[in-house]
């Protein structure tokens, strides 16, 4: 026969509440019956006492003694024996002769029959209790002899009935259970109270949803990418997963650590300790771009803060790339539109038929634009610093900056490392210069000076510009995020010389900022180079030919204009000349050691 199965509760607090119910319950029950074995014990101890007691005032009783020589002693021992037995509680008084024949005994018919139980110890003279079932059955009894004289005349017994001790027992036990009753409900309505809120707060869920629930958010926690940070009331750390570790550049030791603690950067930590929500803050540490946002968890009161962090470096770099890209786009609009002036005007030298002059100004256009690439390549031949090179130049020019390259300059192709990426390059050179550039923009003689060279197995680069140059108090916040003399355009400012540091803190390198000949700023950057070959020697090592041309010029101003083989009419004078930007052609990575105008820019330049 199968029993009906129980129906479990499905929550946690319908199982913490049966629990505890049956918890109190197995308690009470077996509090009840240990005091029900000790009291019943206790009652028939008691009640032996109390029939030794009865018996001994009895059987010193003069007047029971008295009685006794007399020729019919229980006409004056039964009356006796029965008041004493209704004044004393106990159920029976037998007085009785040494042989054991009743004198006395509650029920008269049993007056002069024999006593049911022992009484050879009462006859040695010894008092004692037993349970005995006799007459009114079983009883906790007590016999002693009557002596006079030194010798025993008679026994007196008297007891009290178990059943009457049990019914005592049970009266106690039924108020125990009564009171044990009553903490019982006490206890189930306080379980029961506790057990509601605790529903609340574990939403219902029983015990298997909560471990399943703890499961997926311990795979969750640790599969996502992104960065998790769990602080408590007091800003320590509660929880981290594996993305947040990896971002932040800290070991499994963080549990229980205050975020002041964990060493990073200033602005980072601030942070995280500001009791105010963030929202995509952009923060740096020393390898990484951050996204950060922070959302305070409150209840009535403040419980903690959850972050997450993104990283955005790729992005930060993609971004930079294409800001560079839509600045030679806007080199090469401006191309296109001094290329149509310049086509114009010869257009109208040969209408003027004045062909000879038209040849000789398109001729000096191309040489110049050829000259101007040439004169680049040969001080720096590297494909990357070349290119952005040439494409600075012409954004140099749109802003009225002359982009200088120093004759100190002098970098072979195939010189920089593998573990110097061109993204890299781009990222310190072309912030540097942009910078150097927004810094000399509405100056008299606005110029930036770029060198490049390397010494002692360093790369070596130096932007220079003729701006109001750094305050030394500021020399070191100038590399903070977010630190700008500039107003704050749509997408902020202040990031792309902290970028430029973080890169070059991630090569083990160098960047700091002095004081210009030009009085502007001058930015020094030292990147560390494998150490070359015994026998050999690293080219461009920053020594100056005393042959070389003076500095290379690659924003310039106005070209002259080619002597006049005609006297019909005035020359035309072209438009200023500028370095061409580089096209498609001129990607990072191209390795020709000298590459022709048409390798570097579009068109060949015209």
């Amino acid at each position: 026969m199968r029993l009906p199965r129980v129906p479990r509760p499905r929550s946690l607090a319908g199982q913490l509440f049966g629990m505890q119910a049956v918890l109190i319950a197995v308690l009470v029950a077996g509090y009840a019956l240990f005091t029900y074995v000790g009291d019943r014990s206790q009652a028939e101890e008691a009640a032996g006492r109390q029939a030794m007691a009865v018996a001994r005032s009895v059987a010193d009783a003069p007047s029971v003694h008295a009685a006794i020589g007399t020729a019919d002693p229980t006409g004056e021992l039964q009356p006796y024996s029965l008041r004493v037995q209704r004044d004393t509680g106990v159920d029976f008084v037998t007085i009785m002769d040494p042989r054991g024949i009743r004198w006395t005994h509650p029920d008269e018919k049993l007056i002069g029959r024999h006593f049911l139980g022992h009484i050879r110890p009462a006859l040695e003279g010894r008092s004692f209790t037993e349970t005995y079932t006799g007459s009114l059955g079983a009883s906790v009894r007590a016999v002693t002899p009557i002596r006079e004289g030194g010798r025993t005349i008679g026994l007196v017994s008297a007891g009290i009935r178990v059943d009457a001790i049990s019914e005592r027992v049970q009266d106690q036990v039924t108020a125990l259970i009564g009171v044990a009753a009553g903490a019982l409900l006490l206890g189930g309505i306080g379980t029961y109270v506790i057990n509601a809120r605790l529903r609340r707060s574990t939403h219902g869920m029983n015990a298997a949803e909560l471990s399943r629930m703890h499961d997926y958010h311990q795979a969750a926690l640790h599969a996502v990418r992104e960065g998790l940070l769990m602080l408590d009331g007091q800003f320590r750390v509660a929880l981290m997963n594996d993305g947040g570790r990896e971002l932040l550049g800290v070991t499994d030791g963080v549990i229980g650590r205050s975020v002041a603690q964990l060493g990073l950067p200033a602005p980072l930590t601030g942070a995280l300790l500001s009791a105010r929500p963030r929202m995509d803050e952009v923060h740096l540490t020393d390898e990484r771009v951050l996204v950060v946002n922070t959302s305070p968890v409150s209840g009535g009161e403040r419980r903690g803060t959850v972050v997450t962090l993104r990283d955005v470096t790729e992005l930060q770099a993609l971004t930079g790339e294409l800001d560079s890209e839509r600045g030679f786009t806007q080199a090469l609009r401006s191309q296109a539109h001094e290329a149509a002036n310049r086509l114009h005007t010869m257009v109208s030298l040969i209408e003027l038929g004045r062909a000879e002059e038209a040849v000789a100004f398109a001729t000096a256009e191309l040489e110049l634009a050829q000259a101007l690439t040439d004169e680049v390549v040969s001080a720096v031949s590297e494909p990357v610093l070349a290119a952005l090179l040439l494409g600075k130049a012409a954004q140099a020019n749109e802003r009225g900056v002359e982009l200088v390259v120093s004759e100190d300059s002098g970098i072979d192709d195939g010189l920089l490392p593998a573990s110097l990426t061109p993204r890299d390059l781009v990222t310190v050179l072309g912030n540097l210069i942009d910078n150097a550039m927004d810094a000399a923009q509405g100056t008299v003689g606005a110029r930036v000076t770029v060198t490049a060279f390397t010494e002692e197995s360093a790369l070596v680069l130096r932007v220079a510009d003729t701006g109001s140059g750094v305050d030394p108090a500021h020399a070191e916040q100038v590399f903070r995020r977010g630190w700008s003399t500039k107003p704050a355009g749509p997408g902020g400012r202040g990031l792309g010389l902290a970028l430029a540091r973080q890169t070059v803190i991630r090569h083990a390198g160098t960047l700091e900022v002095y004081e210009g000949a030009d009085g502007g700023a001058e930015f020094e950057v030292r990147l560390p180079l494998p150490s070359p070959a015994a026998g050999q020697v690293p080219a461009g090592n920053g020594t100056p030919d005393p042959e070389s041309a003076p500095a290379r010029a690659l924003a310039t101003g106005p070209t002259p204009a080619p002597a006049s083989t005609s006297d019909t009419g005035p020359t035309p004078a072209p438009a200023s000349r500028a370095g061409p930007a580089p096209g498609p052609a001129a990607v990072p990575g191209a390795r020709s050691a000298q590459p022709s105008a048409e390798s570097v820019l579009p068109g060949g330049g015209a």
